[in-house]
Formats: structure tokens, C-alpha cells, sequence
């Protein structure tokens, strides 16, 4: 199993578990976060919705770069995102909300540099597409 499938079906768990927790524990949160639940549900089903992503590229025989390039950018995105929630005062986060917010953007940081390795190592290894086999065709 490559780099990169193994990052990413960890990432797609990972996200799951999260967004069910955003989901199920968004009222509880709220107070000790600072996160309306007007925020924490739409952002709990968005994240299953990219586990959900995470697991069927995984699950390619072979990855496509691009996509392995698509999750490496939206890692990178979800990493300011949510340092702009963090220090922007969009959101009336509580100090535990921002030490909240950023472990989750370094969470994806770490997972968004693991994957950019993963990918680089493929195409390296002059497979346009990451499997078993060799190049794509």
C-alpha cells in the first residue's frame, strides 16, 4: 500500500469521526468552543461529505494525480480557513474555541504535507496514477 492511500483513507476516518462529533456534539460544544451550532452542523456535514471523497479516491485501483493534488489544496485551504476562524473574530470563539481551531489546522496541515509527499513519491516514481501498476495509461 502507497503513501499516499494509506494518508488518505487515515484522512477520510479521521474527517469522519470529526464530522460525526461537530454533528452530535455541536449543541455541547457550543458553550465551551464558542462555535454556534448554526456553524457546527453545516460544517459537520461538509466533513462527511469530504470523507466521503477522501474514501472513493482512496479507493481507486490507481489514484490519479490530480485528485491526490485536489486533496493535498483542500487540506491547504481547510489549514487557513481555519486559522482566519481563529483570529479573525468572524465567530465568537472562547479561548478553548481557538486552541480548538488551531489543532484542527494543524491537524490538516500535517495531513496535507504527508499526502503532498505521498504524491510527489508517485510522480517520481513516473506513475501518473498511484496503484499497483505502473503508469497510468
Amino acid at each position: 500500500m502507497t503513501l499516499l492511500r494509506t494518508i488518505l483513507r487515515i484522512d477520510g476516518w479521521s474527517t469522519a469521526v470529526f464530522g460525526l462529533a461537530m454533528l452530535a456534539g455541536g449543541p455541547a460544544l457550543s458553550g465551551p468552543l464558542g462555535l454556534p451550532t448554526t456553524w457546527s452542523v453545516p460544517l459537520g456535514v461538509a466533513m462527511l461529505g469530504g470523507a466521503a471523497a477522501l474514501g472513493l479516491i482512496a479507493g481507486y485501483p490507481r489514484i490519479p494525480a490530480r485528485l491526490g493534488g485536489y486533496v493535498v489544496a483542500g487540506n491547504a485551504l481547510s489549514c487557513v480557513g481555519q486559522l482566519v476562524l481563529a483570529f479573525a473574530g468572524l465567530i465568537p470563539l472562547t479561548g478553548l474555541g481557538v486552541v480548538f481551531m488551531l489543532v484542527g489546522a494543524l491537524v490538516v496541515a500535517v495531513f496535507a504535507a504527508v499526502q503532498f509527499v505521498g504524491l510527489r513519491r508517485s510522480m517520481n516514481a513516473g506513475e501518473h496514477a498511484v496503484g499497483v501498476a505502473g503508469p497510468a495509461t
